[in-house]
């Protein structure tokens, strides 16, 4: 991993622990001066590390809750092939800004009595956002409120996102603070008014020019591209869609062109998991490649790990998705096996972080499903008798759990004792 850091605002060293990209860095020694914005500027819009449009944002709020307060002012650092644009504008929040927060930015609720309200400039502050990388320093928290106060106006937000904290984290590790004061005194940048968002946004602006004279430009492409979250999702796939995933346990499917299945994965956390797949920082060439080809997405909460596991094997087997290792298969496999129950049976799963309950339905070793009663789960297995048939993939995943105590139930006796089965 790379270590750059700026020791003072004429001297720089650049150090490198180890080899990175198949190139062996050495210890070196250089002078740096403090070029002005304006150099900087056309020195490094020539070759950007990012060649696409670019907006540095930075916010003033009321307060840090989304959902209770709101935006007092927005700046914006726009940079493209036409140049630098910066836009800023006042926003009536409509409703009272804290006195401790009047004094840490400067602006009053006299400031932006009569400013425009968010919905005012909503269509045009769209219009520079939209399509480019949204830069911010710790950027969940600008993009959270943006995205908040677009939804309420009609509009939806949902813009690549690269935070400038977690990319100083990642060129910088030696750093222990990454936060814009620190980033102000360690890279030399220019406060004009801090804690006002044009202002703001403009040292964002300047730390990105700093970065290509710290760092090679294929380090520092290939920073931003593992550090970027894609939020603009392809297909019918949006930010509200998955804020209608399971939180729990469940399973998911990854469908491309023409409906084609591509990955079947499982996780305890299914809507954190399929952020962290489409949204999240990426961490290898594989994880590109599968995200850039979904276009649909389906899930399925599971009640239980336990069930997940089952019910994942299940859809690999009749999806047989290309990014999913084909299941082993040996000769010694059996194709049917004695079933050690009278009937079929339920075992209960009980989520910890919801304490929801799941009735897990088995006959014959084939995973029927899960209901989240005994009554349900009765009904459950007849509505499929017709789909019962050995599966190999229960076989070996309930194998080890019955020889590790699962307890069964028999399910036409709701009542009955349950069964510790080691088949």
């Amino acid at each position: 991993m790379p270590i750059y850091s700026l020791r003072s605002g004429v001297w720089s060293r650049w150090r490198d622990l180890r080899t990175v990209g198949g190139r062996q860095l050495v210890h070196t020694w250089r002078k740096v001066t403090r070029p002005s914005i304006l150099s900087m500027s056309e020195q490094f819009l020539a070759e950007p590390a990012f060649a696409e449009p670019i907006v540095f944002v930075d916010l003033e709020t009321t307060g840090g809750s989304t959902s209770e307060h709101r935006i007092t002012e927005v700046g914006v650092v726009e940079v493209g092939p036409a140049g630098v644009t910066r836009w800023s504008s006042l926003v009536d929040p409509q409703q009272p800004i804290p006195s401790f927060i009047q004094q840490l930015t400067g602006i009053t609720n006299a400031m932006v009595r009569g400013a425009p309200t968010f919905d005012a400039i909503a269509p045009e502050l769209f219009a520079r956002l939209n399509g480019k990388l949204f830069v911010a320093h710790n950027a969940s928290f600008d993009r959270g409120f943006l995205r908040g106060e677009f939804r309420r106006a009609g509009i939806s937000f949902d813009p690549d996102v690269l935070c400038t904290v977690r990319l100083s984290r990642a060129l910088f590790p030696s750093e222990k603070r990454h936060g814009l004061d620190a980033l102000v005194e360690r890279h030399s940048l220019v406060p004009s008014d801090r804690h006002r968002a044009l202002a703001d946004a403009d040292l964002i602006w300047q730390f990105w020019q700093r970065l290509h004279g710290l760092v090679p430009l294929d380090v520092l492409r290939a920073h931003i591209e593992r550090t970027t979250r894609r939020y603009r999702l392809a297909g019918n796939i949006t930010e509200d869609l998955l804020d209608t995933a399971p939180a729990g346990c469940g399973v998911y499917a990854f469908y491309g062109d023409d409906d084609l299945p591509l990955y079947v994965g499982r996780s305890v956390r299914v809507r954190q998991r399929l952020r962290a797949h489409l949204t999240g920082e990426r961490r290898s060439s594989k994880d590109i490649r599968l995200a850039q080809q979904v276009r649909r997405v389906e899930w399925r909460a599971t009640g239980g790990e336990l069930g997940a596991m089952l019910t994942e094997a299940q859809w690999i087997a009749a999806l047989r998705p290309g990014h999913n290792r084909a299941p082993r298969v040996a000769k010694s496999d059996p194709i049917d096996a004695p079933w050690p129950f009278v009937g079929p049976v339920v075992f209960e799963e009980r989520e910890q972080a919801s304490e929801a309950c799941a009735f897990h339905v088995v006959d014959r070793w084939c995973y029927i499903g899960h209901a989240p009663s005994l009554e349900q789960a009765t009904e459950l297995h007849t509505s499929r008798l017709d789909s019962s048939g050995f599966e190999l993939s229960t076989y070996r995943i309930l194998q080890s759990h019955l020889a590790r105590g699962l307890r069964m139930t028999p399910l036409t006796v709701v009542n009955a004792e349950p069964v510790v089965g080691v088949a």
